[in-house]
């Protein structure tokens, strides 16, 4: 990420100003022009794209930094958290400019976070292997889990009560109850980076994914590694996302090589090889209310494939690459984020780009929808969160 620090200075104040200057004296005034003040497009100094509309309702500009990771509260329909590079966390409201809580104590950056899904609880996971509990409806800080020896690269937490499941860089997968604050398993197997992972959806089982190409399915009681999946006809390189189906049956995998894969997760067999991204598949996601799966890519392409006939149902085509996606509530729509900034809202029926927010100047990094559907946030590596309106989409 480092190329995005890399600010050339290019405006060209006055440098190639070969005119002289020039004065004008009441005699060239031809006639005055009375202006409204109302007529007078507004300045905004801040914008590098001064030409290009903002379409945002709402601008968080607390960080001070590279943003990472958005979570809205799936609860409370305008608490979001968001995280980044100047190692905070702030929870803030949608359309209260004045009332933000920062998440203090990280030593690096902020690089997950996750609600409990009755969104009494807010996990932050940071490059330092630190995750820190805080309880949502005061601010307050409950607690600190530590253990991994490397960055934390994911949080999920389990469908049915306070427990933590979180990927480090260390190879190794870790699970604590929240509640207690207590470590309660450490699932190690992995030979590099655990870079995505979940509990099924009946929370019976854990799938996790790493870039040592594999993907492994554990017992979340005993610690016990049922299956690992790996070599032909699996990924060939390392694995970046991953989706569970509802019914907890099949983990829907993406990698670096651009291939995604589907695994039967009881018997561990590939049962599925979804080809036709050419570039890193950087996100997955499974749409809440049809047998179809999204996957978004560097090669500037979201496909909507149909799991039943493992076929595309429908490629959108990008300007540049897709960072993240997410389906907008149980509606058609999903909306992706980009490398060029851009947040377009896709209908994957047709396959059509329904809507496309300016506002980002740089690439997009994470998006969340709102508990009610009526907002889609986004975070940028221009270190703003933004606030789109799409309740026509829900």
């Amino acid at each position: 990420m480092s190329s995005s620090q890399v600010h050339r200075d290019d405006d060209g104040d006055g440098d190639g100003d070969d005119q002289g200057e020039v004065f004008l004296d009441d005699s060239d005034i031809i006639h005055e022009v009375t202006v409204d003040d109302e007529d007078l497009p507004d300045v905004d100094d801040e914008a590098d794209e001064a030409e290009e509309a903002d379409d945002s309702l709402h601008i968080f500009t607390g960080h001070n930094g590279e943003l990472y990771t958005v979570a809205c509260s799936p609860t409370d329909a305008t608490m979001v958290a968001t995280g980044g590079g100047d190692d905070k966390g702030f929870l803030w409201r949608i359309g209260h400019g004045d009332w933000a809580v920062e998440l203090q104590g990280h030593k690096d950056s902020v690089s997950s976070l996750a609600f409990s899904l009755d969104g009494q609880l807010l996990a932050s996971g940071s490059l330092d292997g630190v995750i820190q509990i805080w309880d949502v409806s005061s601010g307050n800080l409950k607690g600190t889990l530590d253990g991994p020896g490397g960055g934390i690269e994911w949080i999920r937490w389990h469908p049915k009560g306070h427990l933590i499941l979180a990927g480090s860089e260390d190879s190794t997968v870790w699970m604590w109850n929240a509640d207690k604050i207590a470590y309660l398993n450490m699932f190690s197997g992995h030979g590099s980076s655990v870079t995505c992972g979940d509990f099924t959806p009946d929370g019976k089982t854990i799938c996790t994914g790493s870039d040592d190409a594999t993907l492994r399915i554990w017992n979340p009681k005993s610690g016990e590694n049922i299956h690992v999946v790996k070599g032909h006809p699996y990924h060939a390189e390392g694995l970046t996302s991953m989706a569970i189906s509802s019914d907890s049956s099949l983990a829907i995998t993406g990698a670096k090589d651009g291939s995604v894969r589907i695994v039967n997760i009881s018997s561990g067999r590939v049962v599925s090889s979804l080809d036709a991204h050419s570039d890193s598949v950087e996100c997955v996601g499974l749409a809440p209310s049809s047998p179809w799966v999204a996957t978004g890519s560097l090669d500037q392409k979201l496909i909507i494939w149909d799991l039943q006939h493992s076929s595309p149902r429908a490629t959108c085509d990008h300007e540049d690459g897709v960072a993240c996606l997410t389906w907008v509530g149980k509606s058609r729509f999903l909306a992706t984020g980009c490398v060029d900034g851009k947040v377009r809202v896709w209908d994957s029926l047709s396959g059509d780009c329904v809507r496309t927010f300016n506002g980002h100047s740089e690439a997009v990094q994470s998006l969340s929808v709102s508990a009610n559907g009526e907002f889609l946030v986004s975070v940028s590596i221009d270190g703003t969160a933004r606030v789109f309106e799409i309740a026509e989409f829900h």
